[in-house]
């Protein structure tokens, strides 16, 4: 960082009384200048962070912290770990250094990576054969692909092109007692095994650590364009949403509500924005159901406005969420919250936020998750002011039954409990 060192000396690690020889141990691992203190946000979610450069580290890694009852944690830049982790791990293990593309097959839509390289690294190098891996979180220069399976990130083109776990068709990972593990393969029809994939898609690094990736890739749309169509309130917005995804399968389709509308570069209204791509023949007829009314841009303004859908920044000091409902339920769940949101219309998803500080904090988080359980929907917490993170829970309160299960999962992969304990669904 400029102005620092990256890699303070030993003596100024802040190691826990109770672990005094850990970074030495650790050092004599993964190398001396590869040990250091927490940086920035990372103090949330670690206590010292060690830096492998393979798999066989982390295994070693991992095995002295079974013996010795050390709590670990993977971590890219640990923007989703410093939220929802009450007190930090005793070591964080970053995955900066294992940021290799291992094989992309072009030819097999196929590409296999390092857990440590940011998504927009690899959908740089992948663009030179007019490909790329069709995830969208925002700002992905800044997302690891360990940290895109480990939260299950996605943004607005999860409508078209899906999510993580649609992705994912090989994994590699250290497990208990150091185990290297591998599930799936580098081919589409690998069904071998267990689907490991989807089991550690979205467990926030509680059953392993991911060190390796096989997805499927993309072309890149040959043409794309936006149209936008505005509405004077949200239920005509959102009904136009479910007329438009019953004719035809946009890229992406986002409703914000009025203040984001206004954030995004529109007058004060509601706005629907739908993203098409295709040939000509196919943007013709995708217009043609999109009608008249709609504004069109195309070339690098579409991209513009996609670029500023995907990267939406919410306003600070504001507690925002996830909403996860059937997409038929969206419009009622977000007009029953009483908040603003930006959502993606067609897949039930959306985010909704207020500023910190209006009324009682926790019923407001309350209120909104009461409105995702009578949707047999769910309700992520992304953010709020440090004041006040401790006193909301991350995650819902999963029905007994289901929590049990996580419970036995979490005990087969992790049973010493030293995998990011207590930092998922439940307390896991």
């Amino acid at each position: 960082s400029p102005g620092g060192s990256l890699n303070p000396p030993m003596s100024e690690l802040a190691v826990p009384s109770a672990y005094p020889d850990l970074a030495q141990a650790a050092s004599q691992i993964v190398g001396k200048d590869h040990v250091r203190g927490p940086r920035e946000s990372e103090s949330r979610a670690a206590t010292l962070i060690a830096e492998p450069a393979s798999a066989e580290q982390i295994s070693t890694l991992v095995r002295m912290c079974e013996n010795d009852h050390v709590t670990l944690a993977p971590m890219g830049a640990a923007r989703t770990l410093s939220l929802i982790r009450r007190k930090p791990v005793v070591l964080g293990i970053s995955l900066a250094r294992m940021n290799r593309i291992i094989a992309h097959e072009p030819a097999d839509m196929t590409v296999t990576v390092e857990a440590g390289i940011t998504l927009g690294e690899l959908n740089r190098t992948l663009a030179s054969h007019r490909q790329h891996l069709a995830l969208d979180p925002a700002f992905p220069d800044t997302v690891t692909i360990g940290s895109l399976i480990g939260a299950s990130q996605a943004g607005p083109i999860r409508l078209s092109r899906g999510r993580v776990r649609d992705l994912l068709i090989g994994i590699q990972y250290v497990g208990r007692a150091g185990r290297i593990v591998r599930g799936g393969g580098r081919v589409v029809k690998n069904v071998a095994g267990y689907d490991l994939m989807k089991v550690m898609t979205g467990s926030f690094g509680t059953l392993g650590i991911v060190t390796e990736t096989t997805f499927k890739v993309s072309p890149i749309p040959e043409n794309y364009e936006i149209a936008t169509a505005s509405f004077s309130n949200p239920q005509d917005a959102f009904a136009a949403v479910d007329g438009v995804v019953a004719r035809i399968s946009p890229v992406h389709i986002e409703v914000p509500s009025m203040d984001a509308s206004v954030a995004l570069g529109h007058c004060e209204d509601f706005h629907v924005i739908a993203g098409i791509a295709g040939n000509a023949p196919e943007l013709e007829y995708q217009r043609s159901v999109l009608g008249s009314a709609t504004t069109r841009t195309t070339g690098e303004e579409a991209q513009a406005v996609y670029l500023r859908l995907r990267d939406f920044t919410f306003p600070e000091n504001s507690i925002v969420a996830q909403i996860a409902v059937p997409p038929g339920e969206l419009s009622r769940c977000v007009r029953g919250c009483n908040a603003e949101f930006r959502a993606h219309g067609g897949s039930g998803v959306a985010q909704l936020w207020i500023e910190h500080g209006g009324e009682t904090d926790a019923q407001a988080v309350a209120r909104w998750r009461s409105m995702a359980r009578s949707a047999n929907g769910n309700l992520r917490l992304l953010a709020a002011p440090a004041s006040i993170r401790d006193s909301l829970a991350a995650f819902d309160q999963p029905a007994p039954g289901a929590l049990e299960l996580m419970k036995r999962l979490k005990a087969a992969f992790d049973p010493e409990s030293i995998f990011n304990p207590g930092c998922f669904v439940g307390g896991i």
